[in-house]
């Protein structure tokens, strides 16, 4: 018994060992208190880092409108790099270090957001504008199902948004509306980038708009999922006219049944809605010319592509509740939106043109869905 018990305390000593060996790495260069970041004071905000080697540390924001060398940054005690600017308009912001000429993220913020294949720290001004970005009380889900697509030949991955109460009240069935994410994005832009969760979560918990379910696919059909997943894309040839509109089909054709069959959804064009932005914008169009009876909700967001007399009077004569068009008055596509207006003007389709400052970026994006949400399901 006495030797059982000594092997016993010897392998506890290995394990806290190896547990301490870990916090030893984990903590290895640190000294004393880390360097708070960012730091925001009323109309400052103060960004740190520890950097006792560096020669040289910037700042770069997307806020500084393309300022060549960032804001330089100056050592002080302890080789902590600082710099103290004044806080930017309520909005969400992306920043990084510039090191020596290397570009590296903010240690000590646990706020990030990915575009692509880049982690970027986020610098969250509170405001009006970013009200209903922070977390709500009452949280929705958002989770993952693969569902198989026999258009595109793959396995794929789709992000969904159930709000808060969908578990618990099993009686209940909820509207959808399809969200989609522009290029160069995945199925988890809109809630990494355009915290579609928190927005929704928001708008629902202060009565603002119906709860919802919310269904952000892959637009990317050579892509089984995001590519941070490591899975191998497809070889689609995209020259094939075969493989045109291939992605908005399956959205139409087997994402929407899946959807239906998988949740509690009431599944009637009253109550199916579709946005999407740049490249989403133009699936949006796309999916609703082609399918002109299955959406009474279409919000294209600084879209791609566009729509004839013909497909608009579709659109009308299918009895669509809400076109609602949104661009900023500087994004590089707000003439196609332009065009888009004057085409459901000319054919006297019922709609709205929602226009912003600024051009192809987030901040509009982030804006547009917490502008339309409320007017969903109405």
């Amino acid at each position: 018994m006495r030797k059982i018990l000594t092997v016993f305390a010897l392998s506890m000593m290995c394990i806290s060992n190896i547990n301490a060996q870990e916090l030893s790495n984990f903590n290895f260069g640190r000294r004393g208190a880390p360097a708070k970041s960012p730091e925001i004071n009323g109309s400052k905000v103060t960004f740190r880092l520890a950097a006792n080697h560096a020669n040289s540390v910037s700042l770069s924001g997307n806020w500084m409108n393309g300022q060549r060398g960032g804001e330089p940054m100056k050592k002080g005690e302890n080789g902590v790099w600082e710099v103290t600017i004044d806080t930017p308009p309520a909005e969400i912001y992306t920043y990084n270090f510039v090191v020596d000429g290397v570009s590296v993220n903010d240690p000590q913020n646990y706020m990030v957001q990915r575009d692509g294949t880049r982690y970027l720290n986020m610098l969250m001004v509170p405001g009006e504008r970013t009200a209903n970005y922070a977390e709500a009380n009452k949280r929705g889900t958002v989770s993952y199902k693969w569902y198989d697509s026999k258009i595109l030949g793959i396995n794929r991955r789709v992000t969904v948004y159930t709000p808060y109460g969908y578990e618990t009240n099993k009686k209940e069935k909820y509207p959808v509306l399809y969200l989609l994410h522009g290029a160069g994005g995945d199925e988890e832009a809109w809630t990494s980038m355009g915290r579609a969760a928190q927005i929704m979560d928001n708008l629902i918990e202060k009565g603002l708009a119906k709860p919802m379910i919310v269904v952000m696919p892959n637009g990317n059909p050579n892509q089984q999922a995001a590519q941070t997943l490591g899975l191998p894309n497809s070889n689609m040839n995209f020259r094939d006219r075969s493989n045109a509109d291939a992605f908005v089909r399956s959205l139409c054709e087997e994402i929407v049944p899946f959807i239906e069959k998988e949740y509690r959804v009431i599944a009637k064009p009253e109550s199916r809605a579709i946005s999407g932005l740049s490249m989403g914008g133009g699936h949006t169009i796309t999916a609703t010319n082609l399918y002109p009876t299955m959406f009474d909700y279409i919000c294209p967001q600084s879209a791609a592509g566009g729509t004839t007399i013909e497909q608009a009077k579709a659109l009308k004569d299918a009895g669509v509740k809400l076109y609602f068009i949104a661009c900023g008055t500087s994004d590089f596509l707000y003439d196609n939106s332009k065009k888009l207006d004057a085409t459901l003007t000319e054919c006297g389709l019922e709609h709205t043109f929602f226009q912003s400052e600024g051009g192809h970026v987030w901040s509009n994006w982030r804006l547009y869905l917490n502008t339309l949400a409320p007017l969903l399901f109405k």
